[in-house]
């Protein structure tokens, strides 16, 4: 239900981003022209029947969700006075709020029940009003339940798709060595975990489209070749796709279907992208081949198109091209200029609609930022970061969000840019992390 927001909020103008370190011809800006905020004030969560304590965990997590969302002016850290039961919105109008959050926590068998009550100050009403079940806080699903909760919050009032209940996929440098295996963590930060083991070189992870699944490329240990391997995350168990054709598999990707796969066959002097049928174990359809490095793969929502980067206008400039998931000629969507050097790599296509998120060189100033374009309109191009290097960009389910590597002087880390406002968050600071990509919403 989308419900009407305050005329009140706060309006953010289309930033200007730190530094003017951008592309000529590319406008420096958002995807977006203007972001309304509406104010919410979280009112102190309260807990029955031994839901006492997990309901200060259980507000933290959903105010930092909130907060992360960057749809909300998040009020939290009210006097616990403002916790009493009911609700005085000549109180709450008082303070600026738009929305007020109230929640609950009660004790059910080995868990608990999470309460939710969305209010319109405005209108003076509670407008929403959901129950959550949530495990016991030691169980590790405990905050990706809340996180849920807090998703919901995030479409009762805006009737759109939140992003806390992901977790995103990156390579990361193993205890400082040259070795890097495939890591998750969630959307907030928290919950670091390794998923691999190969103890050698693991790279580019792929969510499956129901989340269940990773596909990466890595050394195999036998043949001291690139393959690649898909991991079910319920069991850690890993398998390797059997080599279909001689040569070094790179820079996998599933389809929308999630059975089917594509990524790069290189042999020699031939490389290319390829099809294939993981469900079947069989069919290699060629879709690129010839003798240009064509990689990075990303589908559209309906599959109907597939978006890589290829270097077929010269080794030393990468470019972004867009053609049939079937095959075919290939269109340019980087902003390349003949005799202009251009070095554009990673795309990424958004969840929904036809935006495509990539990695350019801009300027004299050589560093790498995130750019967005649409298919089909290479004038449509925007540059999100002007600060430092930025690489690597993937989309997170709710279209709004993207995150990427960035280099800042502290060194690298896994940050978070908003389309809609220009926020950026970092959430994993100084570590050697690349190629991250977003999960879809994550289920119980």
């Amino acid at each position: 239900m989308v419900l009407a927001l305050a005329a009140v909020g706060l309006v953010r103008p289309a930033g200007v981003v730190a530094q003017a370190d951008s592309l000529p011809g590319v406008r420096l800006g958002l995807v977006y022209e203007t972001a309304y905020i509406p104010s919410l004030a979280v009112k102190p969560f309260t807990g029955r029947f031994g839901g006492e304590a997990a309901a200060v965990q259980v507000e933290a997590i959903i105010s930092r969700d909130l907060r992360n969302s960057d749809r909300f002016e998040v009020m939290d850290g009210l006097p616990q006075s403002m916790g009493r039961e009911g609700i005085d919105y000549s109180i709450w109008d008082g303070i600026g709020a738009d929305w007020l959050l109230s929640g609950q926590v009660e004790g059910s068998g080995d868990g608990y029940v999470l309460v939710l009550e969305a209010h319109s100050v405005v209108y003076g009403a509670m407008e929403e009003r959901g129950r959550f079940p949530l495990p016991d806080p030691l169980d590790p699903d405990f905050r990706m339940a809340v996180h849920r909760a807090s998703d919901a919050v995030v479409n009762w009032i805006f009737d759109e798709p939140g992003m806390a209940a992901t977790r995103i996929a990156f390579s990361m440098s193993r205890d400082g060595g040259q070795t890097r295996e495939i890591y998750t963590v969630d959307s907030d930060g928290e919950n670091l975990q390794r998923v691999t083991d190969h103890e050698d070189l693991a790279l580019s992870p792929d969510w499956s489209p129901d989340g269940g699944r990773l596909l990466y490329s890595a050394l195999e240990p036998e043949t001291r070749q690139w393959r690649v391997f898909e991991t079910d995350l319920d069991t850690r168990s890993s398998s390797l796709v059997q080599p279909v054709r001689e040569g070094n598999y790179y820079t996998p990707a599933y389809l929308p279907d999630g059975e089917r796969i594509a990524f790069q066959i290189h042999t020699g002097s031939r490389t290319g992208l390829f099809r294939y049928d993981l469900g079947r174990s069989c069919c290699l359809t060629n879709l690129t081949e010839g003798r240009a490095e064509d990689l990075n793969p990303s589908f559209s929502p309906d599959g109907r198109w597939l978006v890589f980067n290829s270097n077929r206008l010269g080794s030393a400039v990468p470019q972004i091209y867009v053609m049939s998931a079937e095959g075919g000629a290939a269109e340019l969507l980087s902003p390349y200029e003949y005799g202009r050097a251009g070095y554009y790599t990673a795309p990424d296509w958004a969840p929904f609609g036809d935006r495509i998120a990539f990695t350019g060189r801009v300027g004299r100033s050589g560093r790498f930022h995130i750019l967005v374009a649409r298919r089909g309109d290479r004038s449509s191009l925007l540059q999100l970061t002007a600060e430092g290097n930025n690489e690597d960009p993937s989309w997170a389910p709710d279209g709004r969000h993207i995150v990427f590597v960035g280099r800042r002087d502290w060194g690298y880390g896994l940050m978070v840019v908003d389309t809609a406002t220009g926020a950026i968050r970092t959430i994993l600071r100084g570590v050697d992390v690349g190629e991250p990509d977003w999960s879809p919403p994550l289920q119980p």
